[in-house]
């Protein structure tokens, strides 16, 4: 551990509310959890929020979603996308929104941390459809998006306790390194048993980096090799613990081909431009 006991404290007593989800975006998680969400619910619960329902359209109009048509409303857009890529842009949208500060360094870094998010997230979702597992692309997105949050609750925690000046601590990369590589997947995994985040997301977080796992869960798999795979392609800016692929656990129980894994580097690295 490279940083003090006092700072873990301060750490561990921060506010488990910080802001790192949007309520309305939390909501359509929750309410696409249930098997029987009626569509109507869901284009109410995102009118609710008519800065993020504009981002919605907006990113449903995107070249990347468009196809032949433009929609002009929520309703239109549920209707031509689906509610859970609906759901999925939601959350995008808004955890794009999340990732800034004042203080340089954090802003930097939560900077850097969005476009790991992202491009991991069109990472997942790729991998999924080119393996042949359209059933779970959707969930491979959100999965992909949000199994760092841990991170963004630690820059927030950070940002909050530099502040408010009641201890005194360097600020800087190697810090916050340091306070993701312990901490990051203990308190991911607090802040999404806090916010009743569906298991399937949680598990997702307390274990995309431990050594051993459930090589019969495919949505893990994915992610632990997309988020391997971001190391390679230079899409992770906070290098830890890199490990070659040539023997990696997660290639095996997948069956991946070289043609899905060219896809997956192309579409990653095409969402950063």
């Amino acid at each position: 551990m490279g940083f003090s006991l006092d700072l873990r404290y301060q750490i561990c007593r921060q506010p488990i509310n910080l802001p790192v989800f949007n309520s309305v975006a939390l909501e359509l998680l929750r309410l696409l959890a249930d098997q029987d969400a009626d569509i109507d619910d869901v284009i109410e619960t995102i009118n609710k929020d008519q800065a993020l329902a504009i981002q919605i359209l907006k990113m449903a109009n995107s070249s990347a979603y468009t196809g032949r048509y433009q929609s002009e409303t929520i309703k239109d857009s549920v209707n031509r996308l689906g509610a859970k890529q609906i759901t999925n842009l939601a959350m995008a949208a808004s955890q794009a929104a999340l990732h800034s500060s004042s203080i340089p360094v954090v802003n930097n870094m939560m900077h850097h941390l969005w476009s790991h998010s992202y491009a991991c997230a069109i990472g997942c979702q790729s991998l999924a459809i080119n393996m042949g597992l359209r059933w779970v692309a959707d969930q491979a997105y959100m999965a992909g998006l949000l199994h760092d949050i841990g991170k963004l609750y630690l820059l927030k925690a950070m940002e909050r306790i530099s502040l408010s000046a009641e201890i005194k601590f360097e600020l800087d990369y190697e810090t916050l390194m340091d306070v993701f590589s312990d901490l990051h997947v203990e308190q991911g995994f607090r802040i999404m048993y806090h916010w009743d985040i569906p298991r399937v997301y949680s598990s997702i977080v307390a274990n995309h980096h431990t050594e051993h796992f459930d090589h019969h869960d495919t949505l893990l798999a994915i992610v632990r090799l997309v988020n391997i795979k971001s190391k390679q392609f230079d899409l992770d800016y906070f290098p830890r613990f890199i490990r070659s692929l040539s023997s990696g656990p997660e290639i095996s129980p997948l069956h991946v081909g070289e043609a899905a894994l060219v896809k997956l580097e192309s579409d990653m690295r095409g969402s950063c431009v």
